[in-house]
């Protein structure tokens, strides 16, 4: 799925947005849209909005939860949108490798607003929280703190710039500005996602790693021949390897010796050619290769 990244202050309407882009992608395009929200997820891990806040370990949980549901579904289909401060450049650059990696297209999406607008907007909120509780028993809208709002708003807060890459496509707006969905459509369905690079690709196994899980596929495969040997069979299959199968001929033929060696001369080859390979293929690689020495 396209992933929106929406960042933004305090009270700067980045939830008005969110269903505002869920509404068009909805209603318009037919798109499945997933909004993973930062107060949900704040609410689900059992934390007080303006503790969390406070609290860097809790913020980091709250972070690392949020782009675990990023991973769960972001894909090439159908949109993401991530609605939350996302004030932390290096954050936003970790969602842009994510996407980068599932080969998905991203935009970020910047919502402004005057702080002292938001601020009296936020002091409405307690007024309303105060009124929901006495009614219903419950607080609908948690505000925020003065220290949460202004550390949110002027300290904390890392604006996103559109020559940083993974800020960019952004797409800024003010509460009053009309938001440019079409564009944003646009950039998610009608180009193409940046390519994988080194640094959002898995690495591959090490040199370690390699030449144990080769010296144990090599041996289990040697072991299926030697077995069918001594059972009299003229062929062998290996079903971890589908479609891999040895010569008929080629196992009466053999013996433990002369496999031990073609074994060993497959073993050197492959650690000149094969260190980077996927080691599933090693097993097929050699099969290939006894089949081709019998061959020769």
């Amino acid at each position: 799925m396209p992933l929106i990244i929406i960042c933004g202050t305090p009270v700067s309407g980045k939830t008005t947005r969110a269903k505002e882009l869920k509404d068009f992608f909805d209603n318009k395009h037919g798109k499945r849209v997933e909004i993973i929200s930062e107060d949900e997820a704040i609410t689900k891990l059992g934390y007080e909005k303006n503790n969390a806040y406070l609290d860097s370990q809790k913020e980091k949980r709250i972070r690392g939860y949020l782009k675990s549901e990023v991973l769960k579904l972001i894909g090439k289909d159908n949109v993401v949108i991530l609605d939350g401060s996302n004030y932390i450049k290096g954050y936003r650059y970790e969602l842009y490798c994510a996407s980068k990696a599932s080969k998905c297209t991203q935009c970020t999406l910047y919502t402004i607003r005057n702080h002292e607008e938001a601020w009296e907007d936020n002091q409405k909120r307690v007024s309303e929280t105060v009124n929901t509780a006495e009614r219903d028993g419950d607080s609908k809208v948690t505000p925020y703190t003065e220290e949460v709002f202004d550390a949110l708003s002027r300290l904390r807060f890392e604006e996103p710039n559109s020559n940083n890459r993974w800020d960019s496509p952004l797409f800024t707006v003010q509460p009053t500005d009309t938001l440019d969905l079409d564009s944003i459509y646009q950039v998610l369905f009608e180009r193409k996602p940046p390519p994988p690079n080194m640094s959002t690709q898995n690495p591959p196994l090490s040199a370690t790693n390699f030449l144990y899980e080769l010296d144990k596929v090599t041996q289990s495969i040697s072991k299926c021949i030697l077995d069918a040997k001594q059972l009299n069979q003229d062929e062998v299959r290996f079903p971890e390897y589908p479609g891999c199968e040895l010569d008929a001929g080629f196992v009466q033929s053999v013996n433990p010796q002369k496999l031990l060696r073609l074994r060993r001369q497959f073993l050197t080859y492959a650690k000149s050619n094969h260190s980077n390979e996927d080691v599933n293929k090693i097993g097929r690689y050699f099969v290939q290769y006894l089949n081709k020495t019998l061959i020769d």
